[in-house]
């Protein structure tokens, strides 16, 4: 436990960029404004074009509590509306949220002890997926499974140690404002790039299974199959701009859909035996969802090979179909989209 008495603990800006966030936003907030921290604290919500009641409720959330503000985020970028939270923003760690992120108890001030202890750059930790329908609980459960999203720690836990990434993020200010906040052209996988740079400088990224976030994963299967497209996408700039990144892990989802596309095409065209190739995936499928879903009820045990085929096959479609183009603009306009100004207070 921090022992530290409340007027030597850093002071803390939370970072929250939201975009129709309107169902989870509220308590996104509280779960923030509750946390038990001695220290200082203010909540920047940039708001982007949404088209639900999100700006609204920010507001009320503004009215309530003189801790909370906003700034506008016109572009409704992700990545725009992190820079454009930290430059309104006033103190030394900065904690980043999103809308549909809800903080468990302790997390800002593990987090900050953790800086300190571990003179780190950046901490964080896990993005506990948790649903509320039947449908959310099965893709909670395929995001937080070896056989959804591999090996990464902060999908399925781990031990505590220094990591590529993690979910989310506690920084040093100065960290940020030296490498120019988050990369603007990354519209997915800005965290992602934003740590592959804070490596390259030589800064540490702790990964603690201390640190928790409830994640409220999406809706519908179209939703998902969209944001994993995305991530998918925006991975392959990533192994594009920053050369070396990648990893097998990065390589498996496009693999299995070349698989299971190849595989098809030559069965019917060729011979029956190349089909054991999107048979042989669907059997992994299968057999890894009664493994992954124990403890779900019937309706989401049911849903779970759909949400793992989805976010394998969508994130494989994203990475291979990724236009070169989108490389290009990302290293034409690295050196202006990024800066952070100084703060001048």
């Amino acid at each position: 436990m921090n022992t530290m008495a409340a007027e030597e603990l850093p002071a803390v800006s939370v970072i929250m960029p939201v975009l129709n966030e309107e169902r989870h936003l509220r308590t996104a907030v509280r779960r923030i404004l509750e946390q038990e921290y001695a220290g200082a604290m203010e909540v920047v919500i940039a708001l982007g074009p949404s088209t639900d009641r999100t700006d609204a409720i920010a507001a009320e959330l503004a009215a309530e509590d003189p801790r909370v503000r906003t700034v506008p985020n016109p572009t409704g970028r992700t990545p725009a509306g992190l820079n454009a939270a930290i430059r309104a923003s006033t103190h030394p760690i900065v904690v980043r949220v999103d809308g549909h992120g809800l903080l468990t108890p302790g997390y800002i001030a593990t987090a900050v002890r953790l800086l300190g202890e571990m003179d780190a750059a950046n901490v964080g930790g896990i993005m506990h997926a948790e649903g509320e329908s039947e449908w959310e609980k099965a893709v909670a459960a395929a995001m937080t499974s070896k056989i959804g999203v591999g090996n990464a720690a902060f999908h399925t836990g781990g031990l505590a140690g220094p990591a590529e990434t993690v979910y989310l993020g506690v920084f040093r200010r100065e960290v940020l404002e030296r490498l120019g906040g988050y990369n603007e052209e990354f519209v997915r996988a800005q965290d992602w790039e934003l740590n592959y740079r804070i490596r390259q400088e030589g800064g540490l990224i702790w990964f603690t299974p201390q640190l928790r976030v409830t994640y409220r994963p999406r809706p519908s299967v179209r939703a998902l199959a969209k944001q994993y497209k995305d991530y998918g996408r925006w991975r392959r700039v990533v192994t594009r701009y920053h050369r070396g990144s990648v990893n097998l892990r990065y390589l498996a989802p496009p693999a299995a859909l070349t698989a299971v596309v190849l595989g098809t095409l030559l069965g019917v065209l060729v011979h029956p035996a190349f089909l054991i190739l999107p048979g042989g995936y669907l059997a992994g499928i299968l057999g890894g969802s009664l493994v992954e879903g124990r403890g779900l009820s019937g309706r989401a045990r049911a849903q779970l090979p759909v949400a793992l085929a989805t976010m394998h096959l969508s994130w494989g479609w994203g990475f291979l179909t990724s236009p070169r183009k989108l490389a290009r603009t990302v290293i034409a306009s690295t050196a202006a989209a990024v800066a952070v100004p100084e703060r001048t207070s």
